[in-house]
């Protein structure tokens, strides 16, 4: 597709699909804004008509960070693949200067780590402190090796920041039927986790969004839904907060002070999900 006629599908997917703008969260100016997607490098509609509603709402909500949960490229990963799956979906961001972080997923090649605007600075994994109560740890659950895990817990250990958040591509915690939780990660992460006052931890992987009920103080997201989706795969479990099989989505966050808001919007602007978490309390060793 020729770039004229590419410029003119975008612009016929955001008459379309962008509504009127709900924005339900507090908006502060010095508060911290950012949004999260996964499994989103399809390069098809539903990835460019979730970017479009997600550009509608940065330009109400600023958020200066964007987190990325892996399969950020499925398939072939020349050059071009890069433009049309990521650059020309999330062009008006880029332009505005938000920055997207990724972690990598089961259908990326790691070498992905190696393109600038994925931030992530030649690694598998990183840690990054946006705002000074704030750092962000990313992970790499394809392979989760014993150095990997030691850099993580020194990092969860030498934080002073009140939020600490991590994301990865295959959640802990999942209602799926097609893929479920990934329990032998589970095992070795979730004691740092809790070891080391983790308030929120995202995950990608399964085609959907859900919000799982606090696990021992911790909150849980899956956001696999950005540009893939398996309707009707969440199961019915006593874990599962909030499910949303229907349709693409994509969350907003806002932390301000010991609070972190949060808005999950689908792909044609409707609110799925809403509200406040409070930071965990800092733990001492006794």
């Amino acid at each position: 597709m020729k770039r004229r006629e590419l410029i003119f599908v975008i612009g016929a997917i955001c008459a379309s699909v962008c509504s009127a703008i709900d924005l339900r969260l507090p908006n502060k100016k010095e508060s911290f804004h950012f949004a999260v997607i996964g499994d989103t490098g399809t390069g098809g509609r539903a990835q460019y008509e979730v970017a479009a509603q997600l550009t509608q709402f940065h330009n109400v909500f600023p958020f200066e960070v964007v987190l990325m949960l892996g399969d950020n490229i499925y398939g072939s990963e020349k050059p071009n693949d890069f433009v049309q799956k990521f650059e020309r979906p999330y062009e008006q961001m880029l332009k505005g200067g938000v920055k997207f972080f990724a972690a990598l997923g089961n259908h990326d090649d790691p070498n992905q780590r190696m393109y600038k605007p994925f931030n992530m600075n030649g690694e598998r994994y990183y840690t990054f402190k946006p705002r000074d109560r704030v750092r962000l740890f990313s992970l790499d659950s394809n392979y989760l090796d014993r150095k990997q895990i030691e850099w993580l817990e020194k990092e969860l250990k030498g934080s002073d920041s009140d939020w600490k958040m991590v994301y990865f591509h295959h959640p802990l915690f999942s209602s799926g039927e097609a893929h479920g939780p990934a329990e032998q990660l589970r095992k070795i992460l979730e004691p740092l986790f809790i070891q080391n006052n983790v308030s929120i931890v995202f995950s990608g992987h399964e085609h959907f969004y859900e919000r799982l009920k606090p696990q021992k103080g911790i909150y849980y997201f899956i956001q696999g839904g950005s540009a893939k989706l398996r309707i009707g795969d969440i199961r019915r479990t006593p874990q599962s907060a909030k499910g949303f099989d229907k349709d693409n989505s994509f969350i907003l966050c806002e932390i301000d002070g010991d609070e972190m808001h949060f808005q999950t919007i689908s792909r044609l602007g409707d609110t799925i999900d809403e509200g406040t978490i409070h930071r965990r309390a800092v733990v001492t060793a006794k």
